[in-house]
């Protein structure tokens, strides 16, 4: 009989998505105290006691600050997100951002709803008062792109579609993603010079500890005069008191922002929203549907794809017995699974290791089913942090 999974849901994930786990063989609740998996979307689980139950978490969006990550490594438990599901809702939210301040619609709304009086007296003061909100258009202005993955690859492409000029910079750029970047680009050799040049600034970076306070006071000294800084990406990225004095002194003309804090909220030239990026239907749908197929896949076959903490491994079954070994990247390590495999007079058919930092992972298929002490032996290895047998199917 095929093996049955526990799926601890911490958040409200879309249906679309838990949909793609099978009521036969999976059950999903909001409540459960022993989870083979977990799927959270905003959910902070670092003060979580998270069970021993636990093989896989998967985050149903790109971030995953919320979660344990280096808990989860120490105990063999990939870390699951959904890059790139949301980056249209992204692209989108940046362009209305630019939209936003390149004609001053923040400010001339308030002023609206500021407006009082009959017909007559609410047209005269538009009339006077809408001079005041004149802006630009985006056409023959640079865009300037910090970060050129999925996001910020499908930015740029919007900026060149609206008829801008386009910088930018990644030096920690994909193959995939270069080869996605339009050919109009123009490739920047800094942070600094996409500051000193763009007109608009969006910002498309993970946080690390490279990149926080990525755009600091040193930085805005030397900004574009009137430019307009936009950051979609995480909140951290930017200095905040360093944003706000660029924008009293008339360096920025708006910061526009995804990631309210005290000190951005009623500053003039802000334009903060409540974290929309991802908050589309169709976004939500997506990271929940790449998020559960990942983890579904990793329960039953052992395969990784997009975890912020393995390596991406996929073996296609030819036998139908395997084992999942997450262990250390240290030397002689598939030796050892080998030697404890083969000792027990197992055919191993097929094999595959892969490392990512100080993690790595590896699956063996073998010919004949595998005992209890053939595990136990794996797991006693110095260095292992788990091990899952994972039959087939059709064998269990």
């Amino acid at each position: 009989m095929p093996t049955r999974y526990d799926i601890l849901v911490l958040n409200q994930i879309s249906q679309v998505g838990l949909k793609r786990l099978p009521a036969d063989r999976y059950h999903v609740a909001k409540e459960i105290a022993h989870p083979d998996a977990v799927l959270v979307r905003s959910a902070d689980m670092h003060a979580m006691t998270i069970a021993d139950s636990v093989k896989a978490i998967g985050r149903a969006g790109a971030g995953t600050n919320n979660i344990p990550v280096a808990a989860m490594s120490g105990r063999g438990v990939p870390v699951f997100n959904a890059p790139g599901a949301n980056a249209n809702a992204v692209k989108e939210l940046v362009l209305a951002g630019m939209l936003m301040a390149a004609r001053n619609l923040a400010p001339a709304l308030s002023f609206v709803a500021g407006l009082a009086g009959d017909d007559d007296t609410i047209g005269k003061a538009v009339e006077d008062g809408k001079k005041q909100f004149a802006g630009v258009e985006l056409p023959h202005h640079t865009l300037g792109v910090i970060g050129l993955g999925r996001i910020g690859s499908l930015v740029a492409d919007a900026g060149i579609k609206l008829g801008m000029n386009v910088l930018g910079y990644d030096p920690e750029i994909t193959v995939e993603a270069a080869w996605s970047l339009p050919s109009q680009v123009k490739k920047a050799a800094s942070i600094d010079e996409v500051l000193k040049s763009a007109h608009f600034i969006s910002l498309h970076v993970p946080l690390t500890a490279g990149t926080r306070n990525l755009v600091d006071a040193a930085r805005l000294a030397h900004v574009r005069h009137g430019a307009v800084l936009l950051n979609f990406s995480r909140e951290g990225i930017v200095d905040d008191a360093a944003v706000v004095e660029a924008l009293a002194a008339h360096r920025l003309k708006a910061y526009v922002t995804d990631f309210p804090s005290a000190r951005l909220i009623g500053a003039a030239g802000v334009i903060a929203l409540p974290h929309l990026g991802a908050s589309t239907r169709e976004a939500e749908d997506n990271c929940a549907v790449m998020v559960a197929d990942q983890v579904r896949d990793y329960l039953e076959h052992g395969h990784v794809m997009n975890a912020v903490n393995f390596p991406n491994v996929v073996m296609q079954r030819e036998a139908p017995y395997r084992v999942a070994v997450p262990h250390r990247n240290v030397p002689n390590m598939v030796g050892q699974i080998s030697a404890a495999v083969g000792g027990a007079g197992l055919n191993i058919h097929n094999m595959l290791n892969k490392s990512r930092g100080e993690m790595a992972y590896t699956l063996v298929d073998v010919d004949s089913p595998v005992a209890a002490p053939v595990l136990a032996k794996i797991r006693g290895i110095d260095g292992v942090l788990a091990v899952r047998y994972l039959p087939a199917p059709e064998t269990a």
